[in-house]
């Protein structure tokens, strides 16, 4: 290990995102009252040009009218290349409730943008007197993007997740596909004859994640476009979980439950990190650094893993 401590990311539930677009007020009771850890509001892609002020004033009101409960309340901004942004910060943090709790930045490239957002927001914070704190949420969504994907996620002491964002990502690397998410037809491999389709996003996946546990930060995967495919959302979930991530993005309600069900650890999982806790327990009394649980063998490394996996479990029980 590093004599550099690893940080750990803000302790939070983070299973499920479940987005809306601010220019559907008639649904934000609906999306707070569902299973979802963190409600996304947007003024972004979902939003057109000419909804972009009415979707801003309908998100303001409902930050301070509606009861989120418990969930992490975001609101996805504007691009920083569009003439909305601005505003978008300034109103929501001079006009809404202090029940804010994160807004989430788009097509973010580089530190910079991150250091431009944080700038504007700490100052009408000081301006307002705001007492909580604005948090910020990034997805990476360009090659820029993940070229720079470490510095963006040392960037700012707000930022607390980081997502990938499949669709402009795919557009910006020159990819062949419109496809949002899950594995893509042409993208496969050959053996005896059969195709086995691998995954075109895992490398950018898993350098979000290095960068993302280096510096404390939420690592969360983005969209699946297509919502009547439950089998093919669940696959990309169970993979994500693999490789480190924390949660993933609903665009329609049906895939709350179905990002809730990958991300929540087991009763198996749970019971039996608990046992190998309880082994390694038992061999440190011993003044054993290692020892055999299930014909497998584990040691000091195997705690960490199963902490991971007690913690998480304890913190979504709690929530």
């Amino acid at each position: 290990m590093s004599f550099r401590i690893q940080p750990s990311p803000a302790a939070r539930p983070n299973r499920c995102q479940l987005f809306g677009p601010g220019s559907r007020p008639a649904i934000f009771e609906k999306m707070a009252g569902s299973a979802a850890d963190v409600i996304n509001l947007d003024l972004e892609d979902s939003v057109a040009p000419t909804d972009k002020e009415s979707a801003r004033d309908n998100i303001i009101q409902a930050i301070g009218d509606i009861d989120w409960g418990k969930k992490t309340l975001s609101v996805r901004i504007n691009g920083l290349d569009t003439p909305y942004w601005y505003r978008d910060v300034v109103d929501l943090l001079e006009k809404s409730s202090d029940r804010l709790d994160q807004i989430m930045i788009p097509k973010v490239g580089c530190a910079e943008d991150l250091y431009a957002v944080d700038a504007l927001v700490t100052a009408v914070e000081r301006a307002k007197g705001r007492a909580k704190p604005i948090k910020f949420e990034v997805i990476i969504e360009s090659a820029a993007g993940i070229a720079h994907v470490e510095q963006i996620a040392a960037a700012s002491p707000r930022l607390e997740a980081m997502s990938l964002g499949a669709a402009d990502f795919a557009a910006s690397m020159g990819m062949a596909t419109t496809g949002i998410g899950g594995t893509q037809e042409n993208y496969y491999m050959l053996h005896e004859g059969a195709k086995h389709w691998s995954d075109p996003w895992h490398w950018a996946q898993a350098a979000i994640v290095a960068a993302c546990r280096t510096h404390g930060v939420l690592p969360v995967d983005g969209p699946f476009g297509d919502f009547s495919d439950d089998e093919g959302y669940r696959a990309q979930a169970l993979r994500s979980a693999t490789l480190g991530m924390v949660g993933k993005w609903a665009i329609h309600p049906k895939q709350v439950t179905l990002a809730n069900e990958v991300f929540t650890p087991s009763d198996k999982a749970v019971s039996e990190a608990r046992e190998i806790l309880d082994a390694m327990e038992e061999a440190k009394a011993k003044g054993e650094g290692a020892t055999v649980y299930k014909g497998r063998l584990v040691d000091l490394a195997s705690i960490k893993q199963a902490e991971v996996i007690v913690k998480q479990s304890e913190m979504i029980a709690g929530h």
